[in-house]
């Protein structure tokens, strides 16, 4: 009873009522009483008349919590149906809102008090705003200024007020306001706009400037600070420069309550872009600041009271070691901010010589380098993020202007200096680039420490166990020291592009405090596992960016000290430490290896002998790394002697107890698989010169190799052997000579193919000793071998899988006939044994076998006509047979490659596959037998059934469609119907991967239907409904990373309708008796009904403007983009949520834009990076 009186809005709602529903809603009560409240709160949250109750409820409740539900219902109502609202309701609830916003704001008690709500209420006014103001709402900055004049509290209040719309309009409006409207609220506080405009902004500057120079009430003052800084980052710049702004912030700066607030405005007055004109303005800000700093009072716990802050004090220690928001750690993190502002706006503006003119500015800019740098030492990922940022953007101009001394004119271009074509002024400015590298020589070479001593660990391979008990590789980043940069790149990567350009600015340095570092290895002065560690990943990413002579020298020298370190150092878990490091830094350095056989030789020799390493601290050890500032480690799964052992700090081991085991990097590294990894990675970078007879020997090195092949895997684990066996495959790859090529591969499987002819044998004998889990094991490890060989050697794979391919479906044969037998003897359960996990384990990697090998085989059709027939029916017709939780997904991924591979070629043989994968008979009830697509049915029951099965049948179908399209053509309307319901299922589906695969197929369909006699049928019965469907995905929320092909797939069927092609009409005539004179027409009357009906918050102006933009459009893919953006935004279908999806397509073009230019850098992409073929002959 009592919720159908409150549902009831066609009287005033009983308060006290809707007072006790939300109480119980967030009360302690029973489940069901909560979910009674939750579901009429909803209901009434649902009612499109329930706004009208929110006056009265804001009037007559004390609770806070029902004001905020109603205030919830109303901000729901501003954003999806504001526009609709007849004009006097609008105003009606503005004035409102305003008045209980300053009646609430006029008295300091319930200010204070009702601080929460105010907030609320400000929220709302700013949602009003956005669609008031300016051109509703004129006088709101006036109305707005005289309020705040009239109470210190109000005024407070006023400048949230103030933050918030600056907030909506520049920092959130991205996504939640049209193109048009962002522009026009920006150009309303621009000073572009009317003169009236900047008069009322003139109000809000001087208003804020009054309340810094008058008041002495610190929560306004502030406010004040804060709404600033909100405001700077795009108020015309003469209200900054012109004004006494900066000079009222600067003395804000030394007093301790304002300072952190200061300290934000000045940084975005430190970020502004803007020209020449107010560079000495600048400058003498930054002069000013500086000074300002080193005379300022900074209560420091490291630093004694009345202290300044010099360069030289231990910024990272002070950091560490603070304790309140007025110390260190957050005065440290507003200073770094600040000098990275100020710095990078020189550097991006190449203002930056202005600094440099006169020796008071140089000495100042130096000094901000100092700072920056020891800021860089702070133990802060964030911290060093943004540091490194600048640091990055400074080298990299210094190394552009150095990289064009070659075109004088273009470097001072690059400085913005105008160069006359006259011989003397081109030398002159050429001295001036000199100069200038020789003024930045001492900061740059504090840098290169800097990034030797915080150099992140690059990408490393750890071994794991997956869920079939199989040992695998798992590729990972360490995220404890890698930062994932906005843009996509590690800080690993920006890192090392850094100590790139360093390299380039200066080798002899580079390569100076690079030996430097390592000979207080050597000497013990500076040896740890971390100091080791980042000096030997800083040696190896600067692989590239030396002079070849230069680079050999360099190298020698590290590879000496380096073996003289292992060969000095005490313990086995540090000469693994070591070992490691050697690999590393070899493996990076392919130029140098192909350059010297002999060293080469040695290098993979060594490997073999770490191959054999059985101490389990060379093996599989726990790395003990201690942090990179506090020198610390700790115990961690060893007891207290094997932590002593495992010290190399000699740090008491039971000082270490009491530290945090947040302060240890444990990292299980197993050298033999790093041998074997860097094995593979120099193979592949030299392979030319282990098949060819080198100076001295008598016979080319694989050939040796493989006469001690039992040998050299002796000690190998089965995925290392699959690691060494792939490597030696890219050796016998690299072999111009056929019948040599030949002889080292039969040599190479040789003890592969004789336990697998062992294994055969055995099984003639009797087919039960397949089934032990021993052989199995065999078995799997055989096919894995092969695998690996084969996506090595490709095509030339072809005679050793000629010789096991038969005997190899047999197994596979077998063995899923045992999965299915135990699946419909034990259930489902089943499935999940690990007896049956291992049966299809060889089943998965057989088919991977054969994918693989095909993949990589060059396009020859005897190849094609060799192994595709008599997989038929050991595997398709296998797969039709089985059931579901015995089908393999490897199966659809194997044959989606060999239609890739062999194109229209295989035409003949898609009915074949489509009876064996797509159909089976289906009795429905009422109905006569009918063929069902029984994979679709398969993986459309759900989302999240059979997950790998999904996106690799997509795939497939893309391949049909693709190469094969006539069989498309042929299948029945009903087969085609199923065909085209599963395409619209996948790019419903909310995993990424299948909806963008479903996207593409269906672009594929449409274009190829287009091109077809079929055309007119296909277009009239898909048209309507692939429209639908597409604008069901865009608007939804959750496929806003598809939004690039939805835009695709709408244009191509705008043009399509719009250019004719279509002659028969796409209405249902027999239903629709109006005979529209074209089908353009008829689709614009469609769209128009259909986006009216789903989007009743746009008014049918709104719908019908959108519709003709998308026609007017069509032919401007950008344009066209664009608008659909500002629909989707307009529908406030995607308010208020993260939208970077939309614009995926311009990041993507952006980031293939940065790769060519790193391309074009030597060094930058690692040589081991670089898909290049090796000149190593």
């Amino acid at each position: 009873m009592a919720a159908e009186k409150l549902r009831d809005l066609s009287q005033p709602i009983d308060v006290a009522l809707l007072d006790a529903t939300v109480a119980a809603f967030y009360g302690t009560g029973s489940k069901e009483e909560r979910t009674a409240a939750d579901q009429i709160l909803r209901d009434l949250q649902n009612n499109p008349d329930m706004w009208l109750q929110v006056v009265h409820i804001l009037q007559n409740t004390k609770n806070l919590n029902t004001k905020f539900f109603a205030l919830q219902v109303l901000e729901g109502v501003i954003k999806y149906r504001w526009n609709a609202l007849p004009g006097e309701q609008r105003d009606g609830m503005k004035n409102y809102i305003s008045e209980v916003i300053v009646q609430l704001s006029s008295n300091e008690a319930s200010f204070r008090q009702e601080r929460l709500y105010v907030n609320k209420l400000n929220i709302i006014l700013v949602q009003i705003l956005k669609h008031e103001w300016p051109t509703r709402w004129r006088s709101f900055i006036p109305d707005l200024v005289a309020a705040a004049k009239t109470s210190e509290t109000i005024c407070e209040n006023c400048m949230a007020i103030l933050k918030l719309l600056s907030e909506e309009v520049f920092d959130f409006s991205r996504g939640e306001m049209t193109q048009q409207k962002i522009k026009e609220l920006k150009q309303s506080l621009n000073r572009r706009a009317s003169f009236q405009i900047v008069i009322e902004f003139q109000l809000i500057h001087e208003l804020c400037l009054y309340v810094l120079s008058a008041s002495q009430r610190m929560e306004l003052i502030r406010a004040t600070l804060s709404t600033l800084h909100a405001f700077l980052s795009w108020i015309p710049l003469g209200y900054i420069f012109e004004s006494p702004l900066l000079e009222t912030l600067l003395k804000f700066f030394p007093m301790p309550s304002y300072r952190n607030l200061t300290l934000q405005c000045l940084t975005e007055v430190a970020a502004l872009n803007f020209g020449d004109f107010y560079n000495l303005q600048y400058v003498n800000m930054y002069n000013i600041f500086m000074a300002q700093l080193q005379l300022t009072v900074f209560s420091l716990s490291t630093l004694p009271a009345q202290t300044i802050l010099p360069p030289s004090t231990n910024i990272p220690e002070a950091y560490a070691h603070g304790t309140s928001e007025e110390q260190a750690s957050a005065i440290i993190t507003h200073l770094f901010r600040i000098w990275h502002s100020f710095l990078r706006h020189f550097t991006r503006q190449f203002h930056i010589r202005v600094l440099e003119l006169t020796q008071e500015n140089i000495n100042t800019l130096l000094l901000g380098l100092e700072y920056l740098i020891n800021i860089s030492y702070v133990d802060d990922t964030e911290v060093f993020k943004v540091c490194l940022d600048y640091w990055n953007s400074l080298v990299l101009e210094l190394f552009d202007q150095q990289h064009n001394l070659d075109n004088p004119a273009l470097a001072a271009n690059m400085m913005g200096l105008q160069v006359p074509s006259i011989p003397t002024v081109v030398d002159g400015i050429g001295a001036q680039l000199l100069q200038r590298r020789q003024l930045y020589a001492g900061p740059m070479s504090k840098l290169r420490m800097l990034m030797i001593c915080r150099m992140a660990k690059p990408e490393e391979v750890l071994i794991v166990e997956d869920e079939n008990g199989n040992i695998v590789r798992e590729t990972m980043k360490d995220n404890d020291v890698l930062v994932q940069y906005k843009n996509e790149m590690t800080s690993v990567v920006i890192m090392r592009e850094t100590l790139i350009y360093l390299s380039h600015l200066d080798h002899e340095d580079t390569e100076k405090q690079m030996l430097k570092k390592l000979s207080k290895q050597l000497s013990g002065e500076d040896w740890t596992w971390n100091n080791l560690n980042t000096l030997c990943w800083a040696i190896g990413s600067i692989s590239g960016s030396m002079m070849e002579e230069q680079e050999n020298r360099f190298l020698v020298m590290v590879i000496r000290d380096l073996l003289n370190l292992c060969e000095m150092t005490k313990g086995k878990d540090n000469k693994a430490v070591i070992a490691s490091n050697i690999m590393y830094v070899v493996g990076q350095y392919p130029r140098f290896l192909r350059a010297h056989w002999k060293f080469l030789k040695t290098v993979v020799n060594k490997l073999f002998e770490f191959m054999h390493e059985t101490h389990p601290g060379v093996q599989s050890y726990w790395c003990l790394r201690e942090d990179i500032l506090t020198s610390r480690i700790v115990r961690f799964k060893f007891g207290v002697e094997r932590a002593k052992e495992l010290n190399p700090l000699k740090v008491p081991v039971e000082d270490t107890v009491s530290y945090s085991v947040q302060a240890v990097d444990t990292v299980y590294t197993p050298c033999v698989d790093m041998a074997c990894d860097t094995f593979l990675k120099i193979v592949q970078k030299c392979k030319r010169k282990f098949v060819i007879v080198q100076v001295g020997e008598n016979e080319p090195f694989v050939s040796e190799l493989l006469t001690g092949l039992a040998t050299t895997v002796a000690d190998l684990e089965p995925h290392q052997i699959h690691t060494f066996y792939e490597s030696v495959g890219n050796m016998i790859q690299a072999e111009s000579d056929a019948q040599k090529r030949e002889e080292y591969l039969q040599r190479l499987m040789a003890l592969p193919n004789q336990k697998w002819g062992e294994i055969l044998g055995q099984a003639r004998q009797s087919v039960d000793f397949l089934k032990d889990q021993d052989v199995i094991r065999t078995v799997l490890n055989i096919m894995q071998t092969n695998t690996s060989v084969a996506s090595s050697l490709g095509t030339f794979f072809l005679s050793q899988i000629s010789v096991i391919f038969m005997d190899m479906l047999n197994v596979y044969k077998m063995y899923s006939e045992l999965i299915s037998s135990s699946i419909a003897e034990g259930g489902p359960f089943a499935s999940r044994t690990s007896y049956v996990k291992l049966l299809r384990s060889v089943k998965r990697e057989t088919l991977k076998l054969i994918e693989t090998f095909l993949d990589k085989a060059e396009d020859q059709p005897h190849i094609g006509k060799q192994f595709v027939p008599p997989m038929m029916d050991p595997i398709l017709g296998d797969y039709a047979r089985n059931v579901p939780d015995a089908r393999e997904s490897e199966v659809l991924s194997l044959f989606a490659t060999i239609i890739n591979k062999y194109k229209s070629a295989m035409i003949d043989d898609v009915p074949r596959i489509f009876e064996a994968i797509f159909q089976c008979t289906l009795e429905l009830q009422g109905c006569n037998h009918v063929y069902l697509f029984n994979h679709i049915l398969m993986i459309t029951k759900n989302f999240e059934d059979y997950p790998e099965h999904r996106l690799k049948f997509f795939s497939l179908l893309r391949a049909i469609a693709t190469h094969c399209f006539p069989a498309l053509i042929r299948l029945s309307s009903q087969q085609l119907k199923l065909v085209m319901d599963s395409i619209i299922w996948a790019f419903r589906h909310t995993e990424r991967n299948i909806a963008e695969t479903g996207l593409i197929l269906l672009l594929e369909m449409l274009k190829n239907f287009q091109a077809s006699e079929f055309c007119n049928q296909f277009y009239r019965t898909y048209f309507l409904t692939i429209e639908q469907e597409i604008f069901a995905v865009l608007t939804d929320t959750f496929h806003k990373p598809g939004f690039k092909l939805h835009v695709l797939v709408l244009q191509h069927l705008f043009c399509l309708v719009e250019c004719g092609m279509l002659t028969e009409p796409l209405w249902d005539v027999t239903t629709i008796s109006y005979p529209y004179p074209n089908n353009a027409i008829f689709v614009r009357e469609y769209t128009i009904k259909l986006l009216g009906t789903s989007f009743p918050n746009m008014t049918p102006a709104e719908v019908t403007q959108f519709v003709s933009g998308l026609f007017e459009s069509r032919n401007d893919l950008s344009t066209f983009k664009n608008h659909i953006r500002d629909f989707l935004v307009q529908s406030k279908e995607f308010s208020a949520q993260d939208n970077k999806d939309l614009y995926a397509e311009e990041a993507a073009a952006q980031r293939e834009r940065e790769r060519q230019r790193m391309l074009s850098i030597p060094g930058l992409i690692a040589p081991n990076e670089i898909q290049d073929e090796m000149q190593d002959s």
